[in-house]
């Protein structure tokens, strides 16, 4: 298996939608640009947002096995893949590599 390097690419927060409806929540994200995750095994990494891994599994499983090229050919690096998490208000965006053994 290949270890996987998640990294928060962007963050971007809807203050509209949340106006409107969202119920204020404390700590709604803590996900900072720059931070990174390293997946062993396909493994959810410490610290990581439930719903955010919720989101990139599927992809990070198959990069940790070996595979890649989602969508033939949609990534310039086919051993990676571009998520965001399923956030209506504040959608993180991550990039998702499968690193050399």
């Amino acid at each position: 298996m290949y270890d996987v390097k998640i990294t928060v690419m962007k963050i971007t927060q809807y203050y509209d939608l949340m106006s409107l409806y969202e119920n204020p929540l404390p700590n709604a994200c803590d996900m900072q640009v720059g931070m990174e995750f390293l997946s062993v095994g396909g493994q959810k990494p410490n610290g990581m947002c439930m719903s955010a891994w919720e989101s990139m599994q599927q992809f990070v499983t198959t990069l940790a096995n070996g595979g890649g090229n989602f969508y033939d050919g949609w990534m310039k690096n086919p051993y990676s893949a571009m998520i965001s998490c399923n956030d209506g208000f504040r959608p993180v965006t991550f990039l998702i590599e499968r690193l050399k053994k």
